[in-house]
Formats: C-alpha cells, sequence, structure tokens
C-alpha cells in the first residue's frame, strides 16, 4: 500500500508542476497575441535572435531530473518493482532529444552576406 502511495505522490508532484509550467507558457502566449495585436513585440523576443539555447537549457534541466528520479527510485526499483524506473527514463530521454535537436539544429557561426540578404530582399519591377 505505501507503494501505491508512493506512486500516487509523485504523479501528483509531477503533474502539478507540469500543469505550472504550462500554464505560464499559456499565460505568455496570451501576452504576446495582445501585443502582437497592437502591432508591439515583446522586450525579450526583439533582443533574442533565435540561436536555440532554449532548448539546451531546457534539455539539461530535463534530464538532470530524470538522472535525479532514477538514482532516487533505484533501490525502491531493485525490491519489488523495476517498471518505477519509467518515471526517471521519460524525462531523462526527453532532455537527452532536446539536447540532440540543439545541437542539430544550431548554426555554424557562419553569418550570410549582407549583400547577398540585400539582394534577396530586393524586389524586381515587373515590365
Amino acid at each position: 500500500m505505501e507503494m501505491i502511495g508512493s506512486i500516487i505522490a509523485t504523479i501528483v508532484i509531477f503533474l502539478s508542476v507540469f500543469g505550472f509550467v504550462a500554464y505560464t507558457r499559456y499565460l505568455q502566449y496570451k501576452e504576446t497575441i495582445a501585443l502582437a495585436e497592437k502591432g508591439l513585440l515583446r522586450q525579450k523576443y526583439a533582443r533574442r535572435n533565435g540561436n536555440g539555447k532554449g532548448a539546451l537549457r531546457w534539455g539539461i534541466v530535463i534530464g538532470a531530473i530524470g538522472l535525479a528520479l532514477i538514482i532516487g527510485l533505484f533501490p525502491i526499483s531493485l525490491k519489488e518493482n523495476w517498471l518505477l524506473l519509467l518515471i526517471g527514463l521519460l524525462p531523462t530521454f526527453f532532455g537527452v532529444g532536446l539536447v540532440l535537436v540543439y545541437i542539430f539544429t544550431k548554426e555554424n557561426g557562419d553569418k550570410p552576406d549582407k549583400a547577398a540578404i540585400e539582394a534577396d530582399s530586393m524586389e524586381i519591377p515587373e515590365e
């Protein structure tokens, strides 16, 4: 019976944490949409160049949480139920996936030529 209680407590904690994160992201989305309707841009988006470091940060954080759960649940899983390790393995591999997304989508640091950008943005007049 203790095992079921600990599993339920773990699930409730995960749902509350991820629910809070999802709700704050939703509020940020609504704020961004309201500003866009007025023709404004949020300050952090105006400065950001979209280098994708958010995926790296979240990948490291979620992967570390998953590893901590694996280490914490390992003694319990040896005695009774090895499926408890899935609670830690899922966020670990999700974090690893985010880190891989950052690695495979990052730019080489080569900035495009300014003349090439200007040439692409020029409109060709119709005759």
